[in-house]
């Protein structure tokens, strides 16, 4: 035996300590951190403390690693994790619980951290270990009558199959005789030593799946039988061998026989779970620090493969995927607990269990009520029924779908288990998200064939033909056809088709990039990313792994997975957006009523206003539809694409004054319908209107294709008179590029190169309210001046936009209010704030070029290249591009401090993407900010976020 713990020791050291050495080096990182959940502490809910310096609860003793169930309850999860806490808990409610004891989330830490036990943890096991035998009157390893044990994960947050569980462990040739003989039951005490071979193989030893997969299969062959439960002992006996013959043969090593060992070795295999790639892939997707480690949880074991009087389940308090008031689940008989999750029987009913079990279902209904009435929750329950007695082995909040999770929350507050603040506190934002976004029929989806993925960037789901550019898409689009936009990346030229695409897909670019943020905007699902998938432009096709997909095929995206389909999936739509599109009577959907209950109990809470972006009157009118406050930002470069862009370059390229003058005068015109349009859906509302901010670049044709043409000119003997007026135009262009035009001519730059732009769109923004002030609409103005980095730029330009509004005000004899500020998103302007604020009426942080800024950062670039390493190593916590980063927090709330000392009654919000990202939200109101802003389809999430900041503020 002393080789195979060298052996292990070894193995442990090559294959886990860089793993764990990782996650404890990174520490720091997990400590700053936030998770959240729901507010109440059982059951593996809580706005729990994160970080190793905040692990014991005032419960816990000084030096103390290992805790009976009985000396635990449901408060002490941080310490004893979520499921040892709970079985605690349990215990102290006198339900059955097979006993047992919790080796703590602190031993695990500092087994972690120290490669080995630490000082007074064998001492501690062997005492608990000790106190469990004389309870049960067994003894691990006993021949006779032995002791036998599962050991199991525990992390105080639920990471469900992350880690690993050992189960029916002190088997070995003696002890499973004993089993035989006091069970009367060769087949049972056989079936148990080959799943515990299989298991302590697998996890602690090393052995891989498929060899015993492959045993199983061979014999279950021979013997002409379909399943496991038809094999019979002389079966399993010979199963038993094979297994050791496997682990022999995989490992080099024979198979532990010493129960004592089998339980060391056992508990370090879970401790070092806690560093495997599928967990901590688990905690980077759901932000769970890595510095929390795992309880182990060491339990009597009980069986339900003792025949037909045993059997075992996995039960609900509520449906975990309607939300109905009705136990759900199912169970097996004569089998063991994995076999119900494994899936490799057929599984029945819980509402059957009556009929098998009669005695035990009437206890396990009265103990799901005394469970949920406890704990204020739905509850997941997993149970053993041995020769006709109930068993309790867990309990946690069940996971549950968007659906179920509204329709739990509105319940349970109309049933008095919980108030409106729980309610609120205990709906995912996310869970709103996807209440909103059309989704594929799971079923239909799982037949389809996926042949590419990139990132999610935008939720839902689309199906059309695909299509390879933006007028493409928009011709088809308007001729009723379903398309796809697929591009290499998309551009502000091609808004046109991407309104028309049901969605869009690209090869390049991240969550933040031009598609991504657009198709967010929309309400769009998107794709973007797709590395694996080569367009061919030429071809008017794509490839992917050797299939080939041309333009008018019919392909599908998942926005909310990031995956890519050939042919139609079905889909299934969003009732809420069906009653927000008048599609569907709000009477007749149950969704809609607990959405927009939460929502309105949420809004009761939240001190933070809720804004939209949006540049059309269309996305104004839904967003007002999803609870917005008014626009927060309206971008008006988007209105100066598709048929205007041409009006656009000739303002630009003009050399005269006299020329400017007269297509600014045809810019007037429609911009002054475009901004009447919005004020009329946003009437009584603030809206937000920022002056042209965009790199100039955008809207000049391409400097490289107009160097082909006039070559093509040259050579091929074209008119003088062309190759002229292309030579003025090459020159021309010459003259506005810029090497980096994200940090040029933009902003207020443009405003001060180009004073008679902004005055143009000044005089548009005052006629449109003055039109409506006639009609008695209430227009709320709000001037944006982009880009500001110098107190002196405001000044100037706060001194043109007044003269402009005090003269159309004059000539039409309107009186209006307007409120005129600029937007934050250059560091200097955080730091000078002070001097800025004196002329502004409001700051709006423009958080996705302030991010940029204070990094120096490309978005699109790095989400590319560098990103992910960064975040795979714990360099950077997360996307900054998605959640703000503490370092821009720090450069906002320096705005803030410095803007309210040069005028109190400034009024701040913030308008990037960030506006709509739940943890930003949270952000924004601890540093006491206005309001935020965001796309239509992320304010009901924003909304929720505010109201769940509040809470999370008077619990602390």
């Amino acid at each position: 035996m002393i080789e195979i713990v060298h052996w292990l020791n070894a193995r442990r050291e090559v294959n886990q300590v860089d793993e764990k050495k990782n996650i404890l080096d990174n520490t720091a990182e997990g400590e700053q951190t936030q998770f959240q959940s729901a507010p109440f502490p059982s059951v593996e809910t809580g706005r729990e403390r994160s970080g190793s310096d905040e692990m014991r609860d005032s419960t816990s003793v000084a030096n103390k690693y290992v805790y009976q169930f009985s000396e635990g309850n449901a408060e002490m999860k941080n310490l004893l994790g979520g499921k040892g806490a709970n079985l605690c808990e349990m215990t102290g409610l006198g339900f059955p619980v097979p006993p047992g004891f919790v080796i703590s989330t602190e031993a695990c830490i500092a087994y972690l951290d120290q490669r080995d036990y630490p000082p007074g943890l064998p001492g501690e096991i062997e005492k608990n270990l000790s106190e469990l035998e004389e309870r049960t009157g067994k003894k691990l390893g006993d021949p006779k009558d032995p002791l036998l044990v599962s050991v199991r994960s525990g992390a105080r947050i639920s990471m469900p199959g992350m880690m690993d569980t050992v189960l029916n462990l002190g088997l070995n040739d003696e002890s499973v005789k004993g089993i035989t003989e006091q069970t009367s039951n060769e087949r049972f005490a056989y079936d148990s030593y080959r799943r515990f071979i299989q298991m302590f193989g697998q996890i602690v030893l090393g052995a891989k799946k498929d060899g015993f997969e492959k045993a199983i299969r061979e014999i279950k062959s021979k013997r002409g039988v379909s399943s496991d439960a038809e094999l019979t002992a002389d079966d399993l006996k010979e199963l038993v061998g094979n297994f050791k013959s496997i682990v022999q043969s995989e490992t080099g090593q024979t198979f532990p026989a010493n129960p004592r060992q089998q339980l060391d070795f056992a508990i370090r295999a879970v401790f070092g779970s806690w560093g495997n790639k599928r967990a901590c892939d688990y905690r980077r997707l759901y932000k769970i620090p890595d510095d929390l480690g795992t309880a182990v949880n060491v339990q009597t074991m009980v069986y339900g493969n003792k025949g037909d009087t045993s059997g075992t389940g996995v039960a609900f308090t509520r449906d975990p995927a309607a939300g109905d008031k009705v136990p759900y689940g199912d169970f097996l008989v004569n089998a063991q607990g994995e076999d119900v999750v494994a899936g490799i029987r057929n599984t029945e009913p819980i509402a059957d269990m009556g009929r098998v079990f009669p005695e035990s279902y009437k206890q396990l209904l009265v103990i799901m009520e005394k469970l949920e009435n406890h704990y204020h929750e739905m509850c997941d329950i997993e149970f053993t029924i041995e020769k006709n007695d109930l068993w309790m082995l867990q309990t946690r909040t069940g996971k549950r779908t968007a659906r179920a999770a509204l329709k739990i929350a509105v319940d349970m507050e109309e049933e008095g288990l919980i108030s409106k603040e729980e309610a609120v506190s205990r709906i995912e934002p996310e869970q709103l998200d996807q209440l909103l976004h059309p989704q594929f029929d799971p079923k239909e989806k799982k037949k389809a064939r996926i042949i590419g993925s990139g990132l999610n960037a935008s939720p839902g789901a689309a199906v059309g033909k695909a299509v390879f550019d933006a007028d493409a898409a928009e011709e088809k689009g308007k001729n009723g056809e379903k398309v796809i936009l697929v591009s290499w990346e998309t551009t502000p030229d091609d808004l046109h088709g991407m309104i028309e695409a049901k969605g869009i897909l690209t090869t390049h670019g991240g969550k933040t990039s031009h598609a991504a943020v657009v198709a967010r905007g929309m309400g769009k699902p998107c794709v973007c990313g797709a590395a694996g998938i080569k367009i061919d432009l030429d071809r008017r096709q794509f490839t992917v792994d050797g299939i080939v997909v041309k333009e008018g095929d019919c392909i599908s995206v998942d926005g909310t997975t990031g995956e890519v389909m050939l042919d139609e999936v079905p889909m299934t739509d969003s009732e809420i957006i069906q009653v927000i599109t008048g599609t569907m009577s709000p009477d007749d959907s149950e969704a809609y009523k607990d959405f927009r209950e939460i929502l309105s109990w949420a809004d009761e809470i939240r001190r933070l206003g809720v804004r939209t972006n949006a540049d059309t009157p269309e996305d104004a009118a839904k967003a007002r539809e999803f609870g917005a406050e008014g626009i927060g930002l309206c971008r008006t470069e988007h209105m100066f694409l598709g048929d205007r862009l041409p009006i656009v370059r000739e303002m630009i390229l003009a050399e005269e004054e006299k020329e400017r003058a007269v297509v600014l005068e045809k810019l007037l015109i429609v911009q002054r319908d475009d901004f009447r349009g919005i004020f009329k859906a946003m009437d009584g509302l603030p809206v937000t209107i920022r002056l042209l901010d965009p790199p100039l670049h955008e809207f000049l044709p391409s400097l490289t294709e107009l160097m082909v043409d006039l070559t093509r000119l040259e050579c091929t003997g074209g008119n003088e008179q062309e190759i002229a007026e292309k030579k003025k135009l090459v020159s021309n262009v010459e003259r506005m590029t810029e090497a980096n035009p994200m940090l040029g001519l933009r902003g207020c730059r443009l405003g001060i190169v180009f004073p008679e732009l902004y005055k143009m769109q000044v005089r548009a923004i005052m006629e449109a309210a003055c039109q409506l002030k006639k009609e008695g609409k209430d227009p709320r103005i709000e001037i944006m001046i982009p880009l500001v980095s110098l107190a002196s730029e405001l000044q100037v330009l706060r001194k043109e936009t007044e003269e402009v509004c005090r003269k159309v005000l004059n000539v039409e004899g309107i009186e209006l209010d307007y409120k005129i500020g600029t937007m934050i998103e250059l560091p200097r302007a955080c730091v000078t704030a002070d001097e800025i604020g004196k002329h502004a009426d409001f700051f709006s942080y423009g958080t996705n070029d302030l991010t940029q800024t204070t990094f120096g950062f490309s978005r699109d670039d790095i989400e590319s290249k560098f990103l992910p390493k960064y975040l795979d190593r714990k360099i950077l916590p997360c996307n900054p591009f998605e959640t703000i980063d503490p370092g821009v927090e720090k450069m906002v709330e320096m705005g803030c401090r410095l803007g309210r000392k040069a005028n109190p009654d400034i009024k701040l919000g913030i308008c990037g993407e960030h506006g709509g990202d739940p943890e930003s939200v949270k952000f924004c109101h601890k540093a006491g900010l206005s309001y935020v802003s965001c796309s239509p389809y992320r304010v009901p999430l924003a909304r929720l976020a505010a109201a769940q900041a509040v809470i999370e503020e008077r619990n602390k």
